[in-house]
């Protein structure tokens, strides 16, 4: 199987999803297959039909369970292959992260590690009640890095963050909603239904405002000082002044669903 096969990418109406396809190894990610997410991402982010990305894994037993441990010795044995290694995974997250449309994580049981530090780049993570969530660096004594930690920290604050990082066990669904490291837990039958209903209920809003929405919540995360006010106005005037905007009040006041272009 080629990473080609393990990176599985289809796009139905305006929703793209992007499977990882490794289930013998609970889709754990190899080097190719980080190069091939990057490439992915990279083709959905381009193509004006897609308007939202749901990220999932094959076989139902995870989501990702983290890097291809099996390949370690061939991939991150010396200090040149562990910066190409981490290089190749910084892409991918970085690319996921400033995806510039929304993002969805459809988590079915383990989501470990760097699978962990994927869904953390979605914009939304919806689990099944069989989910398990951990951090296992400190049992395998790898180093993680200010990026990825600031993402935890960003999302469940520092105390959740340390414990996740410090114990290094698995949490379950129930603890994970509780921390707000997922949105929502929804019953394994219901889960792809309940994820398909999400990513069409936000493709059909307004993508000018969903998308200046979701850089507008990233700019209110930064320092004060260095937040982006100009970018975010503009952001919110290009709203305003467009056809989807005209298209949205004719909508209400018609009393029908609206059609929105993105222009």
């Amino acid at each position: 199987m080629t990473a080609t096969d393990k990176i599985i990418t289809v796009t139905e109406g305006a929703v793209a999803t992007l499977t990882f396809n490794n289930p013998e190894r609970h889709n754990a990610v190899s080097l190719e297959m980080w190069q091939a997410v990057t490439a992915a991402l990279a083709g959905f982010a381009a193509d004006p039909a897609v308007r939202v990305l749901v990220l999932t894994g094959a076989g139902g037993k995870a989501f990702v369970s983290g890097a291809d441990i099996s390949k370690f010795e061939s991939e991150r044995a010396s200090e040149n292959a562990v910066a190409a290694y981490e290089r190749a995974t910084d892409a991918a997250y970085r690319g996921l992260a400033d995806f510039p449309k929304p993002s969805i994580a459809l988590i079915r049981g383990y989501c470990l590690g760097g699978g962990l530090n994927l869904a953390l780049c979605c914009d939304l993570r919806i689990c099944n009640e069989r989910a398990r969530f951990a951090v296992p660096a400190a049992r395998l004594g790898l180093g993680y890095g200010l990026a990825s930690v600031r993402r935890v920290v960003d999302l469940v604050g520092p105390a959740f963050a340390k414990e996740l990082l410090l114990t290094a066990r698995q949490f379950d669904a129930t603890e994970a909603v509780a921390m707000g490291l997922v949105n929502r837990v929804v019953a394994d039958d219901a889960i792809e239904a309940f994820v398909a209903n999400y990513a069409e209920t936000i493709a059909g809003n307004a993508p000018l405002t969903v998308t200046s929405l979701k850089r507008i919540v990233d700019e209110a995360l930064v320092d004060p000082d260095a937040r982006d006010e100009a970018l975010c106005a503009a952001l919110v005037k290009a709203c305003f002044d467009s056809d989807d905007y005209r298209e949205g009040r004719r909508a209400f006041l018609e009393k029908r669903k609206p059609r929105f272009t993105g222009s």
